[in-house]
């Protein structure tokens, strides 16, 4: 099974809001949209899902040309971020809507409902209504739906973000075996790039309406194309800056410098963007990590286990996140370190360097 984007765009009152994209998606694992809030993903699932109409090119799916077939021709299912329910059916109606819908019989929407049901654990608030349900419920009875409408697509546009953290984390690691085995291709769409990480399968990158790179999961992470897919994959931002490289030496400007290993070795001298992201950046010295960036820390965070830490570098304002509860003290300086195999270089159009 699988779902195929050939040029597709889209325009609202003459304004691009998707540019042309090819993607090819595929049944067996999740396909992942990674990308900022209004970086394009919730435009590209509802042209996928015949919500939207596209301004060029072709969607085809399970080899059939959708391009311009209606939501309820496509085969497909969506689950959005908000608790989508009907308020005036039961749970278990509300599982059972598009069933009924496509005419099914009687007994053969029982057994999915049910099916579906003991999936979502949902069997023991099958005659509960929807304002009876925590939201964890409310998220799981429109997963249930699109488990059991047994769908070609299913489109998941960041169904867990309304969610608190404990139900994000059981859900999030759930939704890959709820899906699998059922032959449909699964695009869920995300903000954050460690779901993306979690999930695994193939993620395209997301970015300004268009797509930047797309791979597999770990691959796409570890060898960003670009410096704008570098930023997309990364949370918090990734930290950049000019250098330029003399010989076997990389200078960022008066801040640092250090020996040009692993790919940078073999780059021309020149002046290129380094990006080392956040949590390579270390408030301790260790054997790796042994270039010195001297700041003045402005902000601290405190987050689970995590400690983070912007401080200025120059002109620029960079970030470490570390595991574990380190000291900081606003406006003093501080020494943070990286390992120089960490970093990325990218030249100055954006593109990676080597």
């Amino acid at each position: 099974m699988t779902l195929e984007l050939a040029d597709v765009s889209k325009t609202v009152a003459g304004v691009t809001h998707i540019k042309p994209t090819s993607l090819r998606f595929e049944a067996g694992h999740f396909n992942v949209l990674l990308g900022a809030t209004g970086a394009g993903k919730t435009s590209l699932i509802k042209l996928m899902a015949g919500l939207d109409k596209v301004a060029s090119g072709t969607i085809t799916l399970a080899g059939r040309d959708v391009t311009k077939a209606s939501p309820q021709k496509r085969n497909i299912a969506l689950v959005h971020q908000f608790f989508v329910n009907y308020p005036h059916m039961s749970v278990y109606d509300n599982i059972a809507s598009p069933l009924k819908v496509a005419g099914m019989a009687r007994s053969e929407i029982e057994g999915r409902v049910l099916d579906a049901a003991d999936i979502l654990q949902l069997r023991s608030q099958l005659e509960k209504y929807p304002h009876e349900l925590s939201g964890g419920q409310q998220q799981r009875t429109a997963l249930a739906r699109a488990i059991a409408k047994e769908a070609q697509a299913v489109f998941l546009d960041e169904p867990l973000a309304n969610l608190d953290y404990k139900l994000r984390e059981e859900l999030r690691e759930q939704l890959p075996e709820l899906f699998a085995g059922r032959g449909a291709v699964v695009v869920y769409a995300t903000s954050e790039p460690e779901e993306a990480l979690m999930l695994g399968g193939v993620t395209a990158l997301v970015e300004d309406g268009r797509v930047t790179q797309t791979g597999p999961t770990a691959e796409v992470y570890r060898a960003p194309r670009d410096l704008a897919s570098a930023r997309v994959f990364s949370n918090p931002p990734i930290n950049a800056a000019e250098v330029t490289k003399q010989g076997d030496v990389i200078r960022l400007g008066d801040q640092a410098s250090w020996s040009a290993v692993g790919d940078a070795a073999a780059l021309a001298d020149g002046a290129y963007t380094v990006a080392i992201r956040p949590h390579h950046i270390l408030p301790v010295l260790t054997r790796e990590a042994t270039v010195a960036l001297s700041g003045i820390v402005e902000v601290t965070e405190l987050s689970g286990s995590d400690s983070s830490a912007h401080f200025r570098l120059g002109e620029d304002v960079w970030v470490s996140l570390a595991q574990g509860v380190h000291p900081y003290q606003i406006n003093a300086a501080r020494d943070f370190y990286f390992d120089p195999m960490d970093c990325f270089y990218f030249t100055p159009d954006g593109a990676r360097a080597g």
